[in-house]
């Protein structure tokens, strides 16, 4: 099979290959740190060979676990995490579902939807609305159990679903993905015996879509994880520390940004032409952002979908301040065929299209967008997908992690760490009179 493709070819107008390839040697350098696991933040690098050691038991566990649930004629499975414990699954189900089938109603498998990724109490409301009339079950998504978000999500549908089945039979329909031995959520499901799963130690949020995290919800939704899997693996050797810069994507992709990034575009725009793929840029936006956003640098990591944005957003790419670059999702064949008819009237003036395919009036303004913003002074990266399927889905994630933690090395930054994302939590804790805050309680009062 063929791979995802990387088009480097309208940079080079706004910097010149030569400084793409000056950093080559940082490239090579930062990839074999990413594999012998000698960088910052070493001890979160289980991501970097997880495709290729992700064992055959585990994944027949996890396809066990899936077709067990689905025996049980399951309308709805909630997965129950924030971050990178549901961005991940979000981003493959919504790449490869179809659009309407909530309301359509007609599923193969269950519907997977998400809670405790915010707070709002009429999202949970709703929520509970939705399950009060459906056959649903469960997963809670923590390697502590005390993540205020999902922790409270799970504390309202645990109680939901013992209501509605008894405790017995509630338990079944409960998975623990957590810690392997520590941890608030571990402890309890050790004693209420909840099919569990591990987050490995070294593997964090935001890298973790191919562990239980993202797999059991994806292959709960029906789709075939073997394949997500081995797409990742491919590209895992196709980015290998042993593939000369000349043919690695992941590198040349992380070199491209940071040339861009000193030549002082500030802020990189994920696009895609295809809305399946808004969830996907939502995951991408987390990974870079939460990586590289850190010590007072890092590429502002933004997303559009086109050509919907292209009204909305469309005029600041175009003419506003010259801060920004595009990297470009580009499908190469979509799963569908629909024609644009003919009409007698032509009142529309379309019939210059008829006979033709919607996406090739699709692809033209894909190529019409990147003329116009390269013109307008708007450097665009494009990388090509053979078809949004589960394979191709795998390389992609895999190259945008590995490139993610090239990059962060070469912009001299911790690419696994977090240590901002802790500042909200500590004033939300204060703010809630949280046991163990009284200090943070006083000190923040005193400034409101």
């Amino acid at each position: 099979m063929e791979n995802i493709s990387l088009h480097l070819d309208k940079v080079y107008s706004f910097v010149p290959s030569e400084n793409i390839v000056a950093y080559k040697e940082a490239a090579e350098k930062q990839n074999i740190a990413l594999r012998d696991k000698s960088g910052k933040g070493n001890d979160f690098l289980g991501w970097v060979d997880l495709p290729s050691s992700i064992s055959e038991s585990l994944l027949e566990e996890v396809e066990k676990v899936s077709l067990k649930l689905q025996s049980k004629h399951l309308e709805v499975f909630v997965v129950i995490g924030i971050g990178g414990s549901y961005l991940g699954s979000k981003a493959v189900i919504d790449a490869l579902s179809d659009s309407f089938a909530q309301i359509k109603g007609s599923f193969e498998a269950p519907l997977v939807v998400f809670a405790g990724q915010n707070i709002s109490e009429d999202y949970l409301f709703e929520l509970r609305d939705l399950l009060d009339n459906k056959e649903w079950a469960c997963a809670i998504i923590s390697k502590s159990g005390t993540t205020t978000e999902p922790a409270l999500a799970f504390r309202l549908l645990k109680q939901d679903l013992e209501d509605k089945y008894g405790v017995e039979e509630a338990r079944k329909r409960i998975i623990a993905i957590t810690d392997e031995s520590r941890g608030a959520l571990k402890t309890l499901a050790n004693e209420e015996g909840y099919k569990t799963f591990v987050i490995p130690d070294d593997v964090g949020g935001r890298y973790s879509v191919l562990t239980p995290v993202g797999l059991i919800a994806i292959a709960i939704a029906g789709f075939n994880v073997r394949e997500l899997v081995n797409g990742a693996k491919s590209m895992e050797l196709a980015c290998g520390a042993d593939v000369p810069f000349e043919e690695n994507i992941a590198a040349q992709y992380a070199a491209a940004r940071n040339a861009l990034y000193k030549s002082g575009k500030k802020v990189e725009i994920m696009v895609n032409y295809n809305p399946k793929l808004h969830f996907f840029a939502e995951w991408w936006k987390q990974l870079y952002g939460e990586s590289e956003g850190k010590e007072l640098k890092g590429i502002f990591p933004a997303s559009v979908d086109f050509s919907s944005d292209l009204h909305s957003m469309g005029q600041y790419i175009q003419e506003g301040e010259r801060i920004l670059f595009e990297t470009v999702l580009s499908v190469e064949n979509v799963n569908n065929e629909v024609l644009v008819p003919e009409d007698k009237a032509d009142l529309d003036k379309l019939n210059f299209l008829a006979g033709k395919r919607v996406d090739y009036v699709n692809k033209m303004a894909e190529l019409g967008t990147s003329i116009a913003h390269v013109d307008g002074g708007v450097p665009n990266i494009r990388i090509s997908i053979p078809k949004l399927n589960e394979y191709y889905l795998g390389q992609l994630i895999y190259f945008f992690e590995i490139a993610c933690g090239i990059s962060g090395y070469i912009l001299d930054v911790n690419p696994f760490d977090q240590p901002g994302v802790e500042a909200y939590k500590k004033n939300m804790f204060a703010l809630l009179e949280k046991p163990g805050f009284e200090k943070e309680t006083a000190e923040i009062k005193a400034r409101l």
